[in-house]
């Protein structure tokens, strides 16, 4: 049986044709969804409205703004920490360098080179190293091992995701 149609005139608050109201009436004697519908929707139509409280909307904007402001006192607050925590890091690191540059300038260049050239060299290190690994690693663990690590992975970061897509929402309301 097509419920569409009753079930449209129904929820649609328009008047209805006398030949659609005779039909609703003869489906309603015999359906039972959509007789719980009609009571439900004469229910409705029949229950009192509330008005809210006086100054509900005053509250409301004012609660809003109180939320927004903390929001903004918030946000200005992390940022001013996570600045302190990358200077922090930044002078613990080049805190060194800092000390010579101060003394003098040669051996702060000496110190730059020094730190860009073990920078180059590590580089080039750890490439090798991870060349080496990708050429040996291969004989060492067989096809269904892959098989299993690279499905591990992938699941891994399917759940990655979808706790990233979970939990990164913020919640909504006041």
């Amino acid at each position: 049986m097509n419920h569409r149609p009753f079930e449209d005139w129904l929820l649609d608050d328009q008047p209805l044709e006398p030949q659609q109201q005779r039909d609703l009436q003869e489906h309603l004697r015999t359906c039972v969804t959509c007789s719980a519908i009609a009571e439900s929707n004469m229910a409705l139509h029949t229950t009192h409205m509330l008005t809210p409280a006086g100054g509900f909307g005053d509250r409301f904007t004012l609660r809003l703004a109180r939320r927004r402001e903390e929001q903004r006192w918030q946000q200005i607050i992390g940022t001013l920490v996570l600045v302190l925590a990358g200077l922090a890091l930044t002078l613990l690191v080049a805190g060194p360098s800092l000390e010579q540059a101060i003394t003098s300038p040669a051996g702060w260049i000496t110190a730059v080179v020094g730190y860009f050239l073990f920078m180059v060299t590590s580089v080039r290190v750890f490439s090798e190293a991870g060349a080496v690994l990708l050429r040996v690693l291969p004989g060492f663990i067989s096809p269904a091992g892959w098989f299993v690590t690279v499905f591990a992975f992938a699941g891994l970061g399917i759940l990655w995701g979808l706790s990233i897509r979970r939990y990164g929402h913020a919640p909504q309301g006041v």
